[in-house]
């Protein structure tokens, strides 16, 4: 873990605004030791909004994701931090990006039970698409692609971590082995 992302995730502002101001330690660097956690990540989970808005203004990509397809946006809506939620949503944050299961900030919302999140993740979703459709119509380009994650996404497709007949459960291996035997 890097000196920023231990900052951030213990909601050191202070310490962390002096390692971005001297410019020791990237914003949007991906933790391999954290399952690919940025600072962003860590501080949209624990809710810290001003570390949140420091980040940003200092070049924080909030499209990136984590190792299991995240999005900060998916960070916060699984802890249930609205005001973070907010926060992103103003920096038009990809709030409708799906992990590799389909689930979207909104339903881990759901998942977890936070209304208030959900409520406002269904308006912030059809704005977050209206606004992409009218970048897209006057040619203004966005930041809602994590380029490293649709290389690791591709790799996954190909050679998933674990194939279907190498997981049975203990309990289906048993059952083979007795069809085996019969």
């Amino acid at each position: 873990m890097t000196e920023l992302h231990q900052a951030v995730a213990a909601g050191r502002y202070a310490r962390a605004e002096r390692l971005l101001r001297a410019e020791r330690c990237d914003p949007n660097h991906k933790d391999p030791d954290w399952a690919d956690w940025t600072p962003l990540h860590w501080a949209a989970a624990r809710g810290h909004v001003s570390m949140l808005r420091l980040l940003l203004g200092r070049g924080a990509r909030p499209c990136l994701r984590n190792a299991a397809g995240w999005t900060p946006a998916h960070c916060a809506a699984q802890a249930g931090r609205l005001a973070a939620l907010r926060a992103l949503h103003a920096v038009h944050a990809p709030m409708d990006a799906a992990d590799p299961f389909g689930d979207t900030p909104r339903r881990l919302a759901e998942i977890y039970g936070h209304k208030e999140c959900v409520s406002f993740l269904q308006t912030a979703e059809a704005e977050c698409r209206n606004y992409r459709q009218a970048a897209a119509v006057s040619g203004m380009p966005l930041d809602q692609v994590d380029e490293d994650w649709e290389l690791k996404k591709e790799e996954l497709m190909r050679n998933p971590p674990c194939a279907r007949h190498s997981c049975a459960t203990s309990a289906q291996k048993k059952i083979q082995r007795k069809r085996r035997k019969l």
